[in-house]
């Protein structure tokens, strides 16, 4: 499976943010624990349902959706 098919998006669950593989775990859940210091291995001890390819599929999806061109003005 590629590391961004773990990430669906559906409107009917989590307000439509995007979350991992169906689950009621957002993006936004594993990279707010990455960011206050939490390492790989405790983010899936706190969510269990987690498999590490789940959180580099997040770094990813991240990565992707704020990969955008900067236009300067001339």
């Amino acid at each position: 499976m590629n590391l961004v098919q773990r990430i669906t998006i559906d409107p009917e669950q989590c307000g439509g943010r995007p979350c991992i593989r169906g689950m009621r775990i957002r993006v936004t859940d594993v990279l707010d624990l990455l960011a206050n210091g939490l390492t790989p291995e405790q983010v899936l001890e706190e969510l269990p349902d987690l498999e590490a390819e789940d959180i580099r599929a997040c770094l990813s999806y991240a990565s992707r959706r704020f990969d955008h061109p900067v236009l300067k003005a001339a």
